[in-house]
């Protein structure tokens, strides 16, 4: 009889350890993280003789966390450069990936509303899309996406 009254308890105890399972680890990407994700794209693209650059630097859900236009860099590359780091890090992988698509038939996609454009990468953590950097106004889309891939050296990332 007395075990009757303790079966309520353990019934909970056992659904709580099975809603632990469904809970997965996150991580995110803070404005020191992003400081230093910039400053490496930065120094990449003075190192590299870039004529400019807009790099922006997005959260997980494609949020502006930080911005930078480098001196000679025309006005409208900030605005896409905050596209291909939303469209890498909402998407989860390189902007290029929508663009190829784009080049090989797949026209609709221009109506998904992102940037398709190369020069957007997403930012990972242990596996974990955490954010996105986006590069524009740079010598050439090949030159964007350099700097964009030497913003993701720092060290930090590494897994």
């Amino acid at each position: 009889m007395k075990i009757r009254k303790y079966i309520p308890l353990l019934a909970a105890i056992i659904m709580s350890l099975n809603a632990v399972g469904q809970i997965s680890k996150s991580y995110s990407l803070d404005l020191e993280g992003a400081k230093k994700i910039m400053e490496t794209a930065k120094s990449y693209a003075k190192e590299n003789n870039a004529p400019g650059g807009a790099i922006a630097i997005v959260d997980a859900g494609g949020h502006l966390i930080l911005l930078e236009r480098l001196d000679g860099t025309f006005a409208i590359a900030s605005e896409v450069s905050i596209g291909k780091a939303k469209t890498a890090a909402v998407f989860g992988f390189p902007s290029k990936k929508l663009e190829d698509a784009i080049i090989k038939g797949r026209g609709s996609l221009v109506t998904v509303g992102q940037n398709m454009l190369r020069g957007g990468l997403p930012i990972t953590y242990n596996g974990v899309t955490i954010g996105g950097i986006g590069v524009s106004g740079a010598a050439s889309a090949d030159q964007d996406v350099a700097i964009a891939e030497a913003g993701l050296q720092v060290g930090f990332l590494k897994e």
